[in-house]
């Protein structure tokens, strides 16, 4: 099994047809300050894989920060139960609904595990708002 992709998205779903449905894909935010929770943001991976791949699989997912620190984590199971008749490969997507926890500025990543072996990564480069300058009476500004 592999990862086809991995994104963030503002909405994520899967159709009556099974079609996967992508709205607002980003790999940056903007803060006011922080700490910070980034609130219901879509992890969206696609996993292809083929008659190799039916069974039961662990999935690991670790939200890390610029400095390297784990913020959040997650793991499940995956059943995969066969290749449809006449397909080469099956699709698997994966979609989780996460607040993110921001706690500084920088680069982070959601690192993607299957079966305990590394698959993927997916960056969010988080920003902090310039502070706002206030003018007090008298002209001054801080």
């Amino acid at each position: 099994m592999h990862v086809s992709f991995a994104l963030f998205a503002d909405a994520a779903n899967i159709s009556q047809e099974g079609k996967l449905n992508i709205l607002g894909v980003f790999d940056a935010v903007q803060v006011g300050q922080l700490p910070a929770v980034h609130p219901r943001a879509y992890l969206v991976v696609r996993l292809k894989g083929g008659a190799p791949d039916v069974g039961r699989h662990t999935v690991s997912l670790r939200w890390v920060n610029p400095s390297g620190v784990e913020l959040w984590s997650s793991d499940g199971e995956l059943d995969v139960e066969g290749v449809p008749p006449m397909a080469a490969e099956m699709d698997l997507p994966l979609i989780a609904a996460i607040d993110l926890p921001l706690d500084e500025s920088g680069p982070y990543t959601m690192r993607i595990a299957l079966d305990e072996a590394p698959h993927a990564e997916v960056g969010l480069v988080v920003r902090a708002a310039p502070p706002q300058f206030v003018a007090r009476p008298g002209g001054m500004i801080s």
